[in-house]
């Protein structure tokens, strides 16, 4: 269970040695996630598509800083110009948001008739209450099975496109690897959750001790990045730590 704690570690480490690389490719995939969300609801499925190929871009970006190789950003798009990668990921990204949908409707459909319900008894005096407290069991539902999801899509995109693996097995591996180490990742989890609440906790007293909140969202916005940037920076360790290293490029 400590290596949970040890890929976050190692995560900062990465970052911390090529800081301004790892901090504009957060920065990216920030900006790539805010056209998306204007682009209800083509947006949102594209970014989820394109996640296994960007998981990849960024081990790339991790395996060169590793390797003692300056990462630049924008070259980390020509994975998708390697013959067949782009078919590949672009092909797991779908069958990824395929999955999702239909776990969405498993865990919604039953539920439909209370959501209606809950939604008519929405009103000024009641607020959201009704809907939120009917969402709840589903929400939970849903939760289960999108941590079953990414288990299986977890190391996939890495081991379809370093290890060549089909996917079929690689979504069999990446299942098998997380399972083996679930309690690493409930306290990788759960460390990431708290410097995220710690994050937001900071937000708040700033705005409590009456700064703007506009200026307190410019404050946040550079920690907000530098925490995605380890994050991002983390998945590598996950990666090695089951994997071990491949320092081919």
């Amino acid at each position: 269970m400590s290596a949970g704690w040890y890929w976050v570690r190692d995560g900062f480490r990465l970052f911390r040695q090529q800081p301004m690389p790892m901090f504009s490719w957060a920065l990216s995939i920030g900006m790539l996630l805010l056209v998306a969300s204007m682009m209800v609801p083509i947006g949102p499925a594209l970014f989820v598509t394109l996640m296994p190929a960007v998981t990849v871009m960024t081990l790339n970006a991790c395996r060169s800083i590793e390797a003692g190789t300056t990462v630049q950003p924008l070259r980390l798009w020509r994975l998708l110009g390697e013959p067949g990668m782009a078919r590949k990921l672009l092909g797991m990204g779908a069958l990824y948001m395929g999955i999702i949908l239909a776990a969405g409707f498993v865990a919604f459909l039953p539920f439909m008739a209370d959501l209606a319900a809950a939604t008519d008894q929405v009103t000024e005096t009641t607020g959201m209450d009704p809907l939120l407290n009917a969402m709840r069991t589903p929400m939970m539902i849903f939760g289960v099975l999108y941590l079953l999801i990414a288990a299986l899509f977890w190391h996939a995109p890495v081991l379809v496109a370093w290890h060549q693996l089909s996917l079929r097995k690689a979504l069999f591996f990446s299942g098998v690897a997380c399972w083996r180490n679930k309690g690493a990742f409930v306290v990788y989890g759960l460390i990431w959750a708290a410097l995220v609440i710690a994050v937001e906790v900071a937000a708040a007293l700033l705005q409590a001790v009456g700064l703007p909140p506009t200026l307190v969202g410019l404050v946040q916005m550079p920690f907000s990045f530098a925490l995605a940037a380890g994050l991002y920076c983390s998945f590598y360790p996950t990666y090695t730590y089951v994997f071990g290293h491949d320092t081919d490029e």
